[in-house]
């Protein structure tokens, strides 16, 4: 249920609950917005854990980038001699130990949330 603070964006926010692709049906009687939410579908879910997996996948090349970006300016520490180059293997186990943990958590929370979501 949805109850505006101001009465009068009421059709906008119907419209806009309308508009969106969220397969929901609002129900306005003048004050609030009712919202009828349909069962999940088994295509529906499918779908769902299908965008999920590309979430996963998208916060991973992420992670990389950033790996990326960490490693080039430890790299560039060295170079400058901020670093030795001692310092520069042990920064670089770091960051990729760093980066295993976060994607195999990634991995982790796809594969459970795709699991509860082809649940029936």
């Amino acid at each position: 249920m949805i109850t505006p603070f101001d009465k009068s964006i009421l059709k906008d926010i119907e419209r806009a609950l309308n508009a969106s692709d969220l397969g929901l049906t609002p129900q306005s009687d003048g004050t609030v917005i009712r919202l009828v939410i349909p069962a999940l579908t088994e295509e529906t879910r499918k779908n769902l854990a299908k965008d999920v997996k590309k979430v996963g996948e998208n916060s991973k090349v992420a992670i990389r980038n950033i790996r990326r970006d960490a490693m080039d300016e430890a790299k560039k520490a060295e170079k400058a001699k901020e670093i030795t180059e001692d310092e520069l293997k042990t920064l670089e186990k770091d960051i990729q130990k760093v980066t295993d943990d976060a994607i195999k958590t990634i991995d982790k929370m796809t594969a459970d949330k795709e699991k509860e979501l082809l649940e029936v």
